[in-house]
């Protein structure tokens, strides 16, 4: 999921300044610009959930006995310092990792949606960027000259 937001903040923010030339060209019609084909594919919200599915067990493997046992202000014993994060949800849950990745891969059909509303919105959402730049444009055009003398 970072990836396609690291990408999509990056288009949002960055596609006015870098879409004009230094000639001062004009910008694309906003219709133009889409999300990289790699970001719109629809395999992309599988590689997604697989990137999800890989981290959360990771986190589970997180060693944090020592952690707990600084915060209580002692030193860890040999057990608890092997302690996971996955043996504590274990204790309340012990489905934990199979409920986890369950949910995550529920959670496709979602990123899937979202992937296609962001490219459905791309194009209304980067008018309103070339409409905002034009409004500043005018603005700065008629901001008075601070050098100009005074009388």
């Amino acid at each position: 999921m970072r990836p396609v937001l690291a990408i999509v903040s990056l288009s949002l923010f960055a596609t006015p300044a870098a879409a004009q030339s230094a000639a001062g060209a004009p910008l694309p019609p906003p219709h133009a610009m889409q999300l990289p084909p790699r970001v719109a594919d629809p395999a992309t919200a599988a590689r997604l959930v697989d990137s999800m599915q890989a981290l959360s067990r990771a986190l589970l493997e997180i060693r944090i006995g020592g952690v707990q046992a600084a915060l209580e202000g002692r030193s860890a014993t040999p057990a608890e310092r092997n302690l996971t994060v996955g043996d504590l949800a274990r204790r309340d849950n012990p489905g934990v990792e199979r409920d986890l990745q369950q949910k995550i891969a529920e959670a496709r059909p979602m990123i899937e949606q979202g992937i296609r509303a962001m490219n459905d919105s791309l194009p209304a959402i980067q008018q309103g960027l070339v409409d905002a730049q034009r409004s500043l444009e005018r603005a700065i055009a008629n901001m008075p000259d601070p050098n100009y003398p005074k009388r």
